[in-house]
């Protein structure tokens, strides 16, 4: 019996470090928080919006369009990942669906340069 329960020592080692460094990440930022924000701080980020207003407020559509751009090429980069570890395998019928792939992407993309979507002036 001692040596079942001497097999699950590196794991019960595991649980305990593994709770130690939850507690102190989630105690580390009450104890060295910066407490006095500035208006910068307080001000509108990234957004454009400021913080408090009316969530119904009519709103840029660039917003909506760079970040329909990010989620789309953020998926093929998901997507060439795999593409490129398993390439020796999957032969020319996997090059050709991936160029067709980026193909379609290059396309949205010049659509989005060709309406301003990139602009911000």
């Amino acid at each position: 019996m001692s040596e079942l329960l001497t097999s699950y020592i590196p794991i019960a080692i595991f649980i305990g470090i593994s709770l130690v460094i939850g507690l102190a990440l989630l105690i580390a930022p009450f104890a060295v928080a910066y407490k006095a924000p500035d208006p910068e701080k307080l001000s509108a980020f990234e957004c454009g919006f400021n913080s408090f207003d009316d969530a119904r407020m009519k709103f840029d559509i660039r917003f909506y369009l760079v970040s329909i751009l990010f989620i789309i090429f953020d998926l093929e980069v998901a997507f060439l990942f795999p593409w490129a570890v398993s390439f020796g395998e999957i032969g020319w019928f996997g090059f050709w669906s991936m160029m067709v792939f980026l193909a379609v992407l290059t396309v949205g993309f010049i659509y989005e340069w060709k309406k301003g979507a990139l602009e911000w002036e």
